[in-house]
């Protein structure tokens, strides 16, 4: 198989800051619930700070460095 016979989303890391999915129709969290994706991009948290998990909230922002 080819890899685009596979439906898959697209995945950006953003340094310091969350994970973009681009064409995902779920998610699902570290307790294993599955969030619907209704957007075409979503932000998932990868500081694990958010007070939206598994969605970024913007969070990583204001953590220090170091």
């Amino acid at each position: 198989m080819r890899e685009r016979d596979f439906d898959h989303p697209e995945v950006v890391l953003c340094p310091d800051g969350p994970m973009l999915l681009r064409g995902a129709r779920s998610v699902q969290d570290a307790d294993g619930t599955v969030h619907p994706v209704r957007r075409p991009v979503v932000a998932l948290c990868r500081c694990e700070k958010s007070s939206r998990l598994p969605w970024c909230d913007g969070t990583h922002k204001v953590i220090p460095k170091g």
